[in-house]
Order: C-alpha cells, then sequence, then structure tokens
C-alpha cells in the first residue's frame, strides 16, 4: 500500500527551521527523505518548467546515504540527478541558479553529526517560507524507488571556483599567510585552491575525517585559543574557516582573533559598495551606526526573511547575519568586473572581499574604523523548544519580573523588540536578546554593549540565570 507524502513527513518528526528541514539522522530514513525529495519537486512543478534537479552534501556520515534516496526517488518520477558530490552549499545554489534547476543541499551546517538536514533551492534561489509550508501539504503517493547515487560531477565546484578568480586580481593575495582552518568543512580542497592561485602562502590547518559541529554564531573558547596559537605560530595574516556546509565564514584576524560575523558582513558590504541593507534584528547596531549604507530593514532571524525584504529594497542590495553569511541580492561590480547575485548565505566571498579591502593593512585595523560597539552570543543545548517559547512569551507580559529572575532588576528598558524571540534594549545601551533556535533544541542568547568584554559577561550571567530557572 502506497504512503501519502504529506504522512509520511508529519510523522517523522523533521521540521523547518531557520534554514531548511533538520532532525535526527535516525528520522531521515530512506523513506522520508525521499518523500521531501518528491514533494519538493511537486511544489516547483507549480512555478517552473525542468527535467533535471541537482543534488550536493556536506561531510556528515549520514549525507551519501540520504542524497542516494532523493536521488533515487527524483529518478523514478523521470528526472535527472546531477550529483556533485561534497561542495559548499553556496556552489550548488549557484550552479542550479545558473542551470535553472531546483537543488537539494543535504546538510545540517553547524549543528552535531547525530542531525542532519535538507536544504532546498528553486532554480531562482532559496525556497520561502509559503514553499516550505507548500512542501509540507502534498498529498501525491510516494513513489516506489531505490536509493542510488549518480557518478559525482565537479563542474560545480570548478564554477564557484572560478566566479572569484574572475572578479579578484590573481596575485592579490601574494605575500600573504593564510591559514585554513579545514576541519570536516564541505568546501576545504575549494579554499586551499584559490587562496593559492590568488598568490598567497596557504597552510592547512586540523584537517579531520571526523565530523566537527563549527557554530560560528558560538566559537567555542578551544577554538579561540586555536586561533590564537596558530596566530603565534605560523605569523598568519588571516585564518579562514566555515562551518560544516560552507555558507558561514569564521575568520581571524593577524592577532589569531575571530571577527563576529555581523561584524564580517558590514565590512563585506562596505567592501562591495552596498546601498541597501536586509539583516536579523539579532545584528550589530554598528550596522545603522556607520553610517555607510542608504537603507537598513531588519527581519526575523533566518535566510528566507532576509531574502524577502530583498523585494523592496532599491540600488545595490545584500543581506546577512549574525552567522556571517552573506547573501549578494542584486549584480555589483567588483574590480571591473560583473560579480552576479548570489541570494544565499556564502562564507566564500567574505573572506575575499575583507581580504581585498584591507590591501597591505592588517585586518584588524578594519574593524577599528567602525563604531565601537561589541556582541556576543551562546546558547544553551537541549532546552525543550516549547519551554522556551513559553518562557520568553510569559517575559513579554512582565519584563521588569524578567529582569528580576535574570538579575538585572537595576536596569531600565527602553525598548522592546519581538520580532523575534525578545530582543531588549536599556537605557544605558546595552542589548539582551533572547530566542528559541529555529533548528535545534537551544535557547540563544545574544547581547551587545560598549566593551566586548561586557557582551560576553552579559551573555553568560543571562544564560546561568535562564539555567537556573530551567533546572
Amino acid at each position: 500500500m502506497s504512503s501519502e507524502l504529506q504522512q509520511v513527513i508529519a510523522q517523522s518528526n523533521i521540521a523547518f527551521g531557520t534554514s531548511g528541514a533538520r532532525g535526527l539522522v535516525t528520522d531521515f530514513t530512506d523513506e522520508v527523505c525521499a518523500a521531501f525529495a518528491q514533494s519538493f519537486i511537486k511544489v516547483m512543478l507549480g512555478s517552473f518548467s525542468f527535467t533535471r534537479v541537482a543534488i550536493g552534501i556536506d561531510n556528515r556520515p549520514s549525507s551519501p546515504q540520504m542524497a542516494a534516496a532523493c536521488a533515487g526517488a527524483l529518478e523514478s518520477i523521470g528526472y535527472s540527478v546531477d550529483y556533485y558530490g561534497v561542495l559548499p552549499t553556496p556552489a550548488l545554489a549557484f550552479q542550479a541558479m545558473q542551470d535553472k534547476v531546483p537543488a537539494i543541499m543535504v546538510t545540517g551546517s553547524h549543528i552535531p553529526f547525530d542531525r542532519n538536514g535538507l536544504k532546498f533551492y528553486r532554480p531562482d534561489g532559496e525556497i520561502s517560507k509559503e514553499d516550505e509550508q507548500a512542501i509540507l501539504s502534498v498529498s501525491d503517493a510516494l513513489v516506489s524507488f531505490v536509493s542510488a547515487l549518480p557518478a559525482t560531477s565537479s563542474v560545480a565546484s570548478d564554477n564557484y571556483i572560478q566566479r572569484y578568480l574572475d572578479i579578484y586580481p590573481q596575485q592579490m593575495l601574494a605575500g600573504k599567510r593564510i591559514g585554513i582552518y579545514e576541519h570536516s568543512s564541505a568546501g576545504r580542497d575549494l579554499y586551499h585552491t584559490i587562496f593559492t592561485k590568488l598568490g598567497a602562502e596557504v597552510t592547512s590547518l586540523e584537517r579531520t575525517n571526523t565530523f566537527v559541529p563549527i557554530d560560528t554564531e558560538a566559537v567555542t573558547e578551544a577554538d579561540q585559543q586555536k586561533g590564537l596559537d596558530w596566530s603565534r605560530q605560523h605569523g598568519f595574516d588571516a585564518i579562514f574557516s566555515t562551518d560544516g556546509d560552507g555558507d558561514r565564514p569564521l575568520i581571524a584576524d593577524e592577532k589569531g582573533q575571530w571577527l563576529r560575523g555581523d561584524i564580517v558582513g558590514l565590512l563585506c558590504a562596505k567592501a562591495l559598495g552596498i546601498q541597501s541593507l536586509a539583516v536579523p534584528v539579532s545584528c550589530n547596531t554598528a550596522i545603522e551606526q556607520a553610517g555607510v549604507f542608504t537603507t537598513v530593514v531588519r527581519t526575523k532571524i533566518g535566510s528566507p526573511y532576509v531574502i524577502a525584504a530583498f523585494a523592496n529594497l532599491t540600488g545595490s542590495v545584500a543581506g546577512f547575519e549574525a552567522n556571517g553569511g552573506f547573501l549578494l541580492g542584486s549584480d555589483v561590480t567588483v574590480s571591473g568586473q560583473l560579480l552576479k547575485a548570489l541570494p544565499t548565505r556564502d562564507a566564500l566571498l567574505p573572506g575575499l572581499a575583507l581580504l581585498a579591502l584591507a590591501g597591505e593593512q592588517p585586518l584588524s585595523k578594519l574593524t577599528q574604523t567602525l563604531p565601537q560597539r561589541y556582541t556576543a552570543s551562546d546558547r544553551l543545548q537541549q532546552v525543550p523548544t516549547q519551554w522556551s517559547k513559553d518562557f520568553l512569551a510569559k517575559a513579554a507580559l512582565s519584563p521588569e519580573e524578567l529582569l528580576t529572575q535574570l538579575g538585572q532588576s537595576a536596569r531600565q528598558i527602553q525598548s522592546l523588540d519581538q520580532t523575534d524571540g525578545l530582543r531588549m534594549q536599556f537605557v544605558d545601551g546595552d542589548i539582551v536578546h533572547l530566542r528559541p533556535s529555529g533548528n535545534a533544541p537551544e535557547l540563544r542568547c545574544y547581547a551587545e554593549s560598549a566593551e566586548q568584554v561586557g557582551a560576553q559577561v552579559l551573555v553568560q550571567v543571562i544564560l546561568n540565570a535562564v539555567k537556573g530557572l530551567l533546572n
């Protein structure tokens, strides 16, 4: 008896978060992956005509089998599969947009390896929140299929490399010493090639076949220390890394200090001459204070919301998130060359743009030109999402009571923002923002202050207080 797609997905425990469908690997059975793939194509057929679908994966041990199930289902309903193997998510998205075909990226991004996910791309870019709901509502019967992967093509990876070699001078990085923290990043081989071709002396750091869940919004103390140690040992001009699927950058200056993602995004937008920006509400207020951009729009957290805001922006358009992922919303000219729009998170463009902007000066000099506003963020893991939602809903009704619970009763609230979670701006200029993660059972805390240490301490004080309430 055939299963209905909607029913298979509803019973799977897999849910859409801020970026794609996420869940435990054990819940991503072949049947569930096939149901998502078939439902996605049914939704795409309502707006596009195509005969092929692109698929790529990250380095998670579960990703090849999930991709094989998607590919098997697609071929069973009559579509050819362009399989690009392990590559960064933006590389897959870029190729699919050039070919005007839908794409599926098998990746859980930065979440632990016992989880995974599926990211979906329309022929013209990321799916919308409306597309997500449509995918969950397809009532067709699941086809019979055999899980199998076609031969791997390097076309998408090659074109992604060429995208950046075409716009930056061949010896732009001559004399620069660049470290690449490779870990298990899906783009680790590509990055080495690009930085080398641009003239840099490249050193590979900590390449591993064990999946490492790098979260660029919550860099661990161990990784912070690694950056400092590597810089002292090798005398790097910069260290470049990404999360697992290569759409969020992790960039350290010549001192080995990792730059905050929203500051990376701000500098990248400045380097590209962007006029209009869309950024999530969690990003640093230095973006507006810098006075560089004609328009800045704040959105809910998640790339679909940032992309949706592009429609109302004019001039050269871009967006970025607090994790540093940069979304190029319009074509721009770089070094006299056309760089086509890529409205999905990209980690490589910010890395190259910052080095180009810095020129001969140290990377750390770039941040000194910005308004001195500092952000920090961290998370409490294994916090039930519903608990977080209930906690914040109650807090919004009585924020003064919340401040007492958090040990912040001496503070005065200047404004509250419930665009996404609960963001409190205080009279002294400090900001605290709490929200449930859209990808995992976690409660995230963002803080902003006039001092870096102040922001870091504020995050830890708030999270320790919430942990006490949780217990």
